[in-house]
């Protein structure tokens, strides 16, 4: 299964009661079962296993039972029999088992040495492999939000995941967030980053957004880059972010792991995974306002956000109710989109291929386009329709949305773009142009099916590292600023440019991973794996039948 490496130890141990050749290398601990008779029988293949010596959790050494099977009365000669000899002559492997639809389980396997030396041998050599991988984590900051999702969180982290932190030794600072933007503002300006290794939200999609907003905001004040500034190349940041999903979807953790289970995030923690992550910097003006990891959307899921909000009181049903509100109303909008379209990099958004771990789509456009970042600079004259500048677009809109990964959820599983890439540094803009409610069902039902959503006449996808957005009614630099500017002088537009519907809204929002933006006219550039996450990115099946195959698209 590997190449041939040195072996570090080769020893005749037990497993059970069956006697098994167990060796150590550098990167493999194997046990194979020894076969009792010389004869080859070709319907009994002898029982090997292997497991990768990066996804050992841990080993300890145990204390040997008692092999005769009588019971132990506590008698002066058996306890003589047992100071005689050493008892720590077992030890047991903790390590990561695969399990259906990318869940990660913790077994365990014990070996019975002939001698506690033996044993003691294999335990430190075990260990000192596993001390020499520099990418595992031993000091994590964890952040807990008590109210995400069902109000799990902090029963969650303590009952399945502090017992895995504890057993593979790493040291955690907890701490249980009391308020919205507690973490952000926390890692801001208090937290001490340089004593961690990591960062560890426990919560939803929301939590993990303030983890970004705290560390890259601190990242950039700390490397003297204005954050407030579109045009700033931004620095990526030097801690890695684990997220142990306690929230009502949990999309990012699904669209980089494969699947939202607790021990399975916090096992890609423990053995030090790290997958790299775009993230968008949305601006208007001048003016920061969110980074943005999965979903940009103005127009219909800026609609059913802003609707849910005022059902909270729901719970997550609200985004059904919600979503059939909005359908029905079937509002547009009119608007510029300019974008500027991703040149001379692997992949089309209309691509079979999905992003993999080991994603070989995002290795080649993550190095191309970090060696254009240091000499990219936004040519604000050029708005042409060059191949080489920016492109424009005109009309009405029923949704504009931006994917920067394939959004997909269980709800969704093959997601609003589901070639898009996690950090290709690029995303996906969606234009989905006035049409019937008919098509736009059409449109928004396959999302769950296997035909091509994107192969319709009212809709277009491009591939961009930049774009910006401008609505048609947007008369001065904050559109905010006309929005509270009075309830007549609104309806007044509204009527003038909408005479058969004098209710139809001018406006929509924008829907940035989950957060309603205060404006619309937004300025959007893609910054090349700005993160990187405690995962591996969705392994491809045939990763559970051969360890060695590294995965790819």
């Amino acid at each position: 299964m590997e190449r041939p490496s040195r072996l570090l130890l080769l020893s005749e141990l037990r497993v059970k009661s069956a006697a098994c050749d167990v060796s150590l290398s550098r990167s493999l601990l194997t046990w194979k079962r020894r076969t009792s008779s010389p004869v080859y029988h070709p319907f009994r293949p002898s029982v090997s296993h292997s497991v990768l010596v990066s996804e050992i959790i841990s080993v300890r050494e145990e204390e040997e039972e008692n092999s005769s099977g009588g019971r132990d009365d506590g008698s002066w000669k058996k306890i003589k029999e047992r100071e005689g000899k050493d008892c720590r002559q077992a030890f047991t492997v903790l390590y990561v088992e695969r399990s259906q639809q990318h869940r990660w389980r913790c077994a365990e396997v014990t070996f019975t040495c002939p001698e506690g030396a033996l044993c003691q041998h294999w335990v430190s050599s075990i260990r000192e492999q596993l001390a020499a991988i520099a990418s595992r984590p031993k000091q994590l900051l964890v952040y807990i939000n008590p109210y995400s999702g069902k109000r799990q969180g902090k029963h969650i982290y303590e009952q399945k995941v502090a017992p895995l932190f504890a057993q593979a030794g790493v040291s955690t600072h907890v701490i249980v967030t009391e308020h919205a933007n507690y973490a952000r503002d926390h890692l801001r300006t208090e937290a001490e980053l340089k004593k961690f290794d990591g960062v560890v939200c426990v919560g939803g999609d929301g939590m993990f957004s303030e983890i970004i907003h705290g560390l890259i905001w601190r990242t950039q004040i700390d490397g003297g880059v204005d954050p407030n500034c579109p045009d700033e190349a931004l620095l990526p940041g030097s801690l890695r972010i684990g997220i142990i999903p306690a929230g009502s979807t949990d999309c990012i953790c699904f669209a980089t792991v494969g699947a939202n289970d607790p021990v399975t995030s916090a096992l890609h923690i423990i053995v030090g995974d790290s997958q790299p992550m775009d993230v968008c910097s949305v601006h208007h003006n001048n003016t920061f306002l969110r980074y943005s990891v999965s979903l940009l959307g103005y127009g219909f899921y800026g609609d059913v956000l802003t609707d849910s909000e005022r059902k909270r009181w729901m719970g997550p049903a609200r985004y059904d109710l919600s979503g059939v509100k909005m359908f029905l109303t079937h509002h547009y909008y009119e608007g510029t989109v300019s974008y500027l379209p991703a040149r001379g990099i692997m992949g089309t958004p209309r691509d079979a291929a999905k992003c993999r771990s080991g994603c070989v789509v995002c290795q080649h456009n993550g190095q191309l386009l970090s060696e254009k970042a240091e000499r990219y600079e936004v040519d604000e004259a050029s708005d042409s329709e060059s191949d080489s500048g920016w492109r424009t677009i005109r009309g009405k809109f029923l949704a504009i949305n931006a994917a920067s990964m394939s959004c997909a959820c269980p709800r969704s599983p093959k997601g609003l773009s589901p070639a898009a890439h996690l950090a290709d540094g690029t995303t996906d803009l969606i234009l989905v142009r006035k049409c019937s409610r008919f098509d736009f069902l059409r449109h928004l039902l396959r999302h769950t099916s296997k035909d091509d959503q994107f192969d319709l006449n009212f809709v277009e996808v491009h591939r961009v590292q930049r774009f910006r957005f401008t609505p048609r009614h947007c008369q001065s630099d904050s559109d905010l600023n006309l929005r509270e500017s009075g309830k007549h002088q609104i309806f007044s537009q509204i009527c003038r440019d909408h005479p058969a519907c004098s209710c139809a809204p001018v406006y929509s929002s924008w829907n940035c991973d989950g957060e309603i933006l205060t404006h619309t006219a937004i300025d959007v550039r893609v910054h090349c794996q700005l993160i990187n996450l405690f995962a591996r990115g969705i392994e491809e099946p045939t990763v559970f039948e051969d360890l060695a195959n590294p995965c790819a698209i």
